[in-house]
């Protein structure tokens, strides 16, 4: 079976109730809404020329019309709660034309490789 650090975010986001599509938001934007944007899947730890391990990165982009702040801690929470590793978190900006603040998030997983 694959490894899917995006399967596993959702998996684990779920309970909060915030909508969540990769890629883009396709539907109507309700008023706060993740994407998930894969960023990187790297092999690492060789043995035998083989690699041991992969590593998958995601970007998790929150888009907030209210205050992000509390969102962005309960995310951060849940997900190293649950093994994540937070690489990056930054504030990307007001975006004028939709009304949503955009709070960025990096997020890895290592996952072991069996060949």
């Amino acid at each position: 079976m694959y490894n899917s650090i995006l399967k596993d975010i959702g998996e684990v986001l779920e309970p909060l109730g915030i909508p969540i599509e990769t890629g883009v938001f396709s539907k109507k934007a309700p008023d706060e809404y993740l994407v998930l944007i894969p960023m990187s899947d790297m092999f690492d730890h060789y043995a035998d020329d083989l690699p041991g391990a992969e590593l998958q990165e995601v970007r998790l982009s929150l888009f907030s019309k209210g205050n992000y702040q509390a969102r962005k801690n309960e995310v951060v929470k849940v997900l190293l709660g649950a093994g994540f590793i937070i690489t990056d978190r930054r504030y990307l900006g007001y975006e004028e034309d939709t009304g949503f603040h955009h709070f960025a998030i990096d997020v890895a997983r290592e996952y072991e490789v069996k060949f």
